[in-house]
Formats: C-alpha cells, structure tokens, sequence
C-alpha cells in the first residue's frame, strides 16, 4: 500500500506539472491575443476610428460571461479580464494616434 504522505507529493508534482503546462498556454494564447489587440489599435488610429466600440465590448462582456459560467470559472473574473484588454485595444490605439 502506498504511504499517504508519499501519495500526496505524487499528486501535488502531477496537479503542478498540469499547472506549468496551462500557464504557458495562457502566454502564449495571451501573446497572440494582444499581437491582434495591437494590431486592431493601430487600424483604428490609422483609419480615424473611434477608440472603443461599446456595443461590441458589451457583447463581448455577456459572451465571455456565458462561457465563464460554462467553464466554471467566476464570471467577474472573466469580466475583469476582458475590461482589461478593452483598455489595452484603447491604449493601442491612442499610441497609435501619437
């Protein structure tokens, strides 16, 4: 029979590992979103467009709601998050503007 405590390490390496391997998905994912993010900011300077588009955002507000809640992960978390890469595309683009 395994020992307990060995058990446990065994477990706690496996559920790290997992860990490691998400977070290195989400920079990458992080580093394509945001290539496309700046990229959007620099159309939108260059073509006089207005820096945010409120329909859209709050389209995407209640989209990313919908599929926190279907990942089980909290909502104004995943709110938050898309808030703040709103704020990144209006940066790009006043960056642009300069």
């Amino acid at each position: 029979m395994n020992n307990p405590v060995t058990r446990a390490a065994t477990l706690l390496k496996e559920h790290r590992e997992s860990i490691d391997r998400l977070d290195a998905i989400l920079v990458y994912t992080l580093g394509e979103r945001f290539k496309h993010t700046q990229a959007v900011g620099k159309l939108k300077a260059e073509h006089d467009l207005p820096p945010s588009d409120p329909s859209r955002e709050a389209a995407q507000i209640a989209r990313l709601e919908d599929l926190a809640k279907e990942a089980d992960l909290d909502p104004d978390f995943a709110k938050a998050f898309l808030n703040f890469i709103i704020q990144e595309v209006i940066r790009h683009h006043k960056k642009h503007q300069n």
